[in-house]
């Protein structure tokens, strides 16, 4: 089995689509897109109609791409009102039995039960550690033989809006979603190592018009919340600033302005016509001190935030989410004084922008659940796989329902 897996995040300023596959543990990835999105704000569907377009734009371009039709992803969906409860399940195993990946699957089951609030959806249950005949503190328990395995886990649901809405719109073009993640789950697996598995790491993920904050303990998420804030406000202060368009604006912060002001140009400026006719210079060294302002606003309030989700000290953090490929954020990060906080780094062929952190993270984190579970799968039939070698061979090169259908469920129940 080829282990091919596409992943769609449906954020407020672009649409992420990939394409990869895990080979050896590794990620490959054989296609990516990055398109502007409609219909979205604040990580919400506000106009499914809009928001259909520029799903299905994305999935146009990545199809052309790869040379075959997508019909199974893996969806971001949005965190919003997020719940996060310790659960626990016990079972018992044939006597002597070796314990398998389906054992795993019914203790998870067992936790699962009566825990699920009414108008919420399961997002995913995390296993913390497990017991079996009174050996605790078990990561792994296949292979152990045993008469009765109990688990400890942390059980994630949003209210069931948040992935219907999205559910519904992929459905309209002919998209199966086999299960579900928020961001951040994605976001870790990309940058995850041992000295974050072993502390308390947190995440900060800079977007369009939200800010995603989200603890981890030893490798687990514990709790996330969003800010409405992100890299949309430095484009309103620009176009405050200058008034310029919020279009200008935004093409302002990503092709001329840098994140901090130590490496801007006093004599680098730039012609452009405002929103009252008037043609204006713009000084490289004064669009970069605003966009400095606003993002050291947005890391100190979105470190505050990370505190309060949290009652243990926060020993690393992480900055990722497209409002971070801004140039020049390590050195505002490093007169911020933030020691441990760094900046994400996705050294992955074909998706090497922060953007993609999330929808490459997630194909990871789907394909290292299905491994713990002892189980295979690949989203694409043998024909697919074929064709797919095929043209991405001789053509491309790769670039830089109901609730039944999710795969979580049809695996877990």
């Amino acid at each position: 089995m080829k282990n091919i897996y596409t992943s769609i995040d449906i954020g407020s300023d672009t649409i992420k689509m990939v394409t990869a596959q895990i080979l050896n543990g590794k990620i490959n990835v054989l296609a990516s897109v990055s398109m502007n999105s409609g219909g979205i704000k604040r990580g919400l569907i506000v106009d499914a109609s809009k928001a259909l377009v520029s799903v299905k734009e994305a999935l146009n371009k990545l199809e052309e791409m790869l040379g075959i039709k997508i019909d199974k992803v893996i969806a971001s969906v949005p965190c919003n009102n997020a719940s996060f409860s310790l659960v626990s399940g016990t079972i018992e195993l044939e006597e002597n039995s070796v314990i398998t990946g389906n054992d795993i699957i019914k203790v998870i089951k067992k936790a699962m039960e009566g825990n699920i609030q009414e108008g919420h959806e399961l997002i995913n249950t995390i296993p913390i550690t497990f017991e079996v005949d009174g050996k605790t503190n078990i990561d792994d328990p296949k292979g152990i033989v045993g008469s009765i395995m109990n688990v400890k886990a942390i059980l994630v649901t949003v209210p069931s809006k948040n992935v219907y809405s999205v559910i519904s719109l992929l459905q309209n073009i002919g998209l199966t979603v086999v299960d579900v993640f928020f961001n951040s789950m994605g976001d870790y697996e990309i940058i995850r190592n041992s000295r974050y598995d072993s502390d308390v790491t947190g995440i900060i993920n800079i977007g369009s018009d939200i800010t995603t904050t989200s603890v981890f303990n030893k490798g687990i998420l514990m709790n996330t919340k969003i800010l409405l804030m992100g890299s949309k406000n430095i484009d309103k202060d620009i176009n405050y600033m200058y008034k310029l368009s919020l279009r200008d604006s935004k093409k302002i912060k990503e092709n001329f302005a840098l994140a901090h002001k130590r490496f801007a140009s006093n004599s680098e400026r730039i012609d452009i016509i405002n929103s009252e006719g008037k043609k204006i210079k713009l000084n490289q060294m004064e669009v970069s001190m605003i966009c400095s302002e606003r993002l050291m606003e947005i890391i100190k309030i979105a470190k505050n935030e990370l505190k309060s989700l949290t009652n243990k000290e926060i020993s690393y953090i992480i900055i990722t989410g497209g409002g971070s490929e801004i140039k020049g954020l390590n050195t505002l990060l490093n007169e911020m004084g933030n020691r441990r906080v760094d900046l994400a780094d996705i050294n992955i062929m074909g998706a090497r922008k922060n953007r993609f952190t999330s929808s490459v993270g997630m194909i990871k984190y789907f394909h290292d659940k299905l491994k713990f579970r002892g189980r295979s799968y690949s989203m694409l039939d043998t024909t697919k796989e074929k064709e797919l070698t095929t043209y991405t061979k001789n053509n491309v090169k790769p670039d830089s329902g109901s609730r039944k259908k999710f795969f979580g469920h049809f695996f877990d129940n």
